[in-house]
């Protein structure tokens, strides 16, 4: 057989398009559900069960990933997945030994965890039609998408959000990430998960903090999306305090319904712009939970910066007095501290590590191009702005400080 080689002389002889290029637009859909439900490892209870047989083919590998933390409150929580799994079987197989990894942001600041779970998957044998199982706060699920995302370039992730921030924000998105470098979500990946799955029943045993901290969220979306909503936030403040489980439970579903409406119809749902308006009051609240050594919870941390924000929405004349004021007393209603000392921390000296401006240089080069903040115009309406006074945001936090002070 013979072979024949084109000379070089052969192709100098044809026209070869330089210049030119080849576009191609790959359009892609991603169909997640998030799903809420009461008692998800109960026998009676397939939700899990249909969720991993969609796709028909049976039975899937599954590695579970789960919260240390919540083991100390659920301590039957192994024992109901290993009686489910046997249930079920015909449907999915468990990895033998489930990852049970720190919770809260120690989960993010180690990176040995991402390595551990990469060797768990490889040692497994899983692969892209396996499924990893996270159940914990929203930290643990951002470090563990971050690892399956990561792992064969993409194992289906099934979140189980058992906190009120991860079942209403963090645990319905996109996102995926841990700490490096001494910055919040260094590393990260956008990857949905293959279902998000939320029992209400993991709320009930919530210490008083993490049962506070995840209204906060809900508090962000309704100032900047909702005014309706915020006034029911208002409204219930006294009966979430109280946790009440049935006005968590309609929180909860508002916030997850506005967060997923914004991500399935902003038009930027992986943050190629430099827009980003569910982060109002996250650019001092990442850099506020830095630097208290993330003692603040999330939360906690979200909601200070949700009062700064607003505070400085006031001074420069976008935001009426009543309106500040209101988000003020509801926030305070709440439970939730307004400030904390790390705020005046090198105040005066915007570039030093520890000083919270270095907030906003360190979040609009998270985001890239130009620094965007989202503010208020009035409670329900948000409004970008590019430049920003730190001499008007250094009188917020002194009126922050003397709000804090007043009432003792």
């Amino acid at each position: 057989m013979t072979i024949g080689i084109k000379s070089a002389s052969d192709m100098r002889s044809r026209s070869v398009p330089f210049g030119k290029s080849l576009k191609q637009c790959v359009p892609v859909t991603f169909n997640y559900d998030v799903h809420f439900t009461n008692g998800l490892f109960e026998l009676d209870n397939p939700l899990l069960a249909q969720v991993l047989t969609i796709d028909g083919d049976s039975p899937k590998k599954v590695l579970t990933v789960i919260d240390a933390g919540l083991l100390q409150h659920q301590p039957t929580l192994l024992d109901k997945l290993a009686a489910y799994a046997e249930f079920y079987r015909n449907t999915f197989i468990l990895v033998k030994h489930p990852a049970i990894v720190p919770g809260g942001e120690a989960a993010k600041n180690d990176p040995k965890l991402i390595e551990q779970l990469h060797q768990i998957i490889d040692r497994s044998g899983l692969c892209r039609h396996s499924y990893v199982l996270a159940i914990g706060g929203g930290a643990v699920l951002d470090m563990a998408g971050y690892a399956a995302a990561t792992a064969h370039r993409g194992i289906r992730l099934i979140r189980v959000p058992t906190t009120v921030l991860a079942q209403n924000d963090s645990g319905v998105g996109v996102k995926n990430g841990i700490n490096a470098f001494g910055k919040k979500n260094f590393l990260g990946t956008f990857a949905p998960p293959y279902a998000v799955l939320n029992d209400l029943n993991f709320l009930t045993t919530l210490d008083e903090r993490d049962w506070r901290s995840g209204i906060a969220e809900a508090v962000k979306v309704a100032l900047i999306k909702d005014a309706d909503f915020f006034k029911f936030i208002t409204k219930h403040a006294t009966v979430l305090t109280q946790r009440d489980l049935q006005a968590m439970q309609e929180l909860i579903y508002r916030c997850a319904q506005l967060h997923l409406e914004h991500i399935a119809t902003s038009g930027d749902p992986f943050e190629k712009g430099s827009s980003r308006p569910l982060d109002f009051g996250h650019w001092a609240a990442h850099k506020l939970e830095q630097l208290t050594n993330y003692n603040l919870r999330h939360g906690e941390a979200v909601v200070i910066g949700i009062a700064l924000d607003s505070t400085y929405s006031y001074l420069i004349g976008l935001l009426t007095k009543s309106d500040w004021q209101q988000i003020l007393d509801t926030l305070q209603a709440l439970g939730f501290s307004l400030y904390v000392p790390e705020l005046v921390d090198k105040l005066h000296q915007p570039e030093h590590s520890d000083c919270i401006f270095r907030g906003l240089s360190e979040f609009r080069e998270h985001l890239g191009g130009e620094l965007t903040l989202m503010l208020l115009e009035k409670i329900g309406k948000g409004v970008e702005v590019h430049q920003v006074d730190l001499l008007v945001y250094e009188k917020a936090i002194a009126l922050l400080q003397q709000y804090h002070d007043k009432l003792g």
